[in-house]
């Protein structure tokens, strides 16, 4: 089964990692969008949902509707600005994990493509090494198997779809990609990319946390 374009969001109650009078941290299911899309039909989201339990709940990052894992939302205004600002300066850790087409020849590496958007084939990204954006992934393999890798991702930019990108980039689409991988790589129930682990300062005291929450994959 392929991803369907179409919107169908999975029902189910959210699974909340870690909760307190700042910040509320979620496991993001695949298939949820995490803020409102364009039209009524697109309405259904995370952030939605999250604000019928907490209602003073505020953004302050996005995954891909396919991604799922580890996201982080303010309760207060000041836990926005301060976990907004930590984003900004790149002073947290985002690690995924993915299921990848085809085997990597070495064991680690770091992809440094700059990335832009496709306009004639919006919402896709792509490399441009002349007006692209600087985007950097740390990549490490964690198994090999069948033709296919699991994939530890690292980013050190923020970039729309960047691993997604990077990966394709390294001949390795992730497994599942709606956008980016092509015929049999394409043939999953679902985007094989999890945020796995999110370490952040606790807006309040800059104490460092960390949440996991691990892939179904």
């Amino acid at each position: 089964m392929t991803v369907s374009s179409e919107y169908t969001p999975p029902d189910g109650p959210l699974d909340i990692l870690h909760e307190d009078h700042e910040i509320v941290v979620v496991n993001k299911p695949e298939g949820l969008l995490s803020v409102p899309g364009r039209g009524d039909h697109l309405k259904d989201c995370l952030l939605e949902r999250l604000l019928i339990g907490f209602p003073t709940a505020l953004l302050v990052h996005r995954l891909d509707r396919d991604t799922s894992g580890v996201m982080v939302f303010g309760l207060t205004p000041h836990a926005q600005r301060n976990l907004s600002m930590q984003f900004e300066k790149r002073t947290t850790k985002k690690t995924y994990v993915a299921r990848v087409a085809g085997n990597f020849e070495e064991k680690t590496g770091t992809v440094d493509l700059p990335l832009i958007v496709d306009w004639p084939n919006r919402p896709r990204q792509m490399v441009c090494r002349d007006t692209g954006k600087s985007a950097v992934t740390d990549w490490r393999v964690l198994k090999k198997k069948d033709g296919e890798s699991r994939v530890r991702l690292s980013p050190k930019t923020g970039r729309t779809h960047q691993l997604r990108v990077h990966m394709l980039a390294l001949g390795h689409p992730i497994l599942g990609d709606p956008l980016y991988a092509t015929g049999a790589d394409a043939d999953f129930d679902r985007m094989m990319l999890h945020a796995e682990e999110l370490r952040i300062g606790h807006p309040e005291n800059g104490h460092g946390m960390t949440f996991r929450a691990k892939a179904n994959f």
